[in-house]
């Protein structure tokens, strides 16, 4: 049985293990092979906490990732589009998401996707280069960013700066082992959260292990 999480517009059933869903935006389409379900008149879309560092952040016990129906959501590195389309069916048709990547490739993938998803607006450009991204995102109420590269929270911090609104969400899906391979995780997710805490009000950090290996997820607010 499927039932309603305590994350707005996320699902979950109970059985062996929990399983999250989202309600399919785009009938009878799957994204990345994942399988639908039929309950109740309504479509899920099973959602793979092994392929979402989001959903990750879910299973590991976030309470509130910060993302609601109708909002407008910067998502930088999109990618082909496997947590984006999770994201979609949570903003619903009256949202939108501004999806940023800097890779041609992964972006056909995206807009292919983005013919059956109306509420996705694919950006090819570096996430990094906030001053040409200006002129193609507006004012959004939640920023998520998965980007593995080494200056991942410059990225993070002159988006959250320049797009977020006041009291808006950021959520920022950490590699460690992008920022210095040398270093225990542990201890780079320490210097980051120091680092975020003097601009940022952080809610929720969950390191994301079994299903993502060196990450966490940091969920944080845009202070007024």
């Amino acid at each position: 049985m499927i039932k309603k999480s305590r994350i707005f517009e996320v699902y979950e059933s109970e059985g062996k293990r929990r399983q999250l869903y989202t309600a399919n935006l785009a009938p009878n389409e799957s994204v990345y092979g994942e399988k639908l379900v039929e309950e109740n008149g309504v479509q899920y879309r099973e959602w793979d906490a092994y392929k979402s560092k989001l959903a990750a952040a879910i299973l590991k016990g976030s309470p509130n990732i910060g993302i609601r129906k109708n909002d407008a959501v910067l998502y930088l590195g999109s990618a082909s589009g496997t947590t984006v389309s999770h994201v979609s069916d949570i903003v619903g048709n009256e949202g939108i998401i501004f999806a940023v990547d800097i890779a041609p490739r992964v972006m056909r993938d995206l807009i292919f996707l983005c013919y059956r998803r109306k509420n996705i607006a694919p950006v090819l450009a570096d996430a990094g280069k906030v001053s040409l991204l200006k002129e193609r995102v507006s004012t959004v109420d939640a920023v998520y960013q998965d980007v593995a590269q080494k200056s991942q929270v410059d990225i993070f911090l002159k988006n959250v700066d320049l797009f977020l609104k006041n009291d808006g969400y950021a959520l920022l899906a950490l590699k460690a082992r992008s920022i210095d391979v040398t270093k225990n995780p542990k201890q780079i997710f320490r210097e980051v959260k120091e680092r975020l805490e003097k601009t940022l009000t952080i809610i929720d950090y969950r390191e994301l292990e079994p299903f993502q290996k060196d990450h966490c997820m940091f969920i944080c607010k845009k202070k007024s």
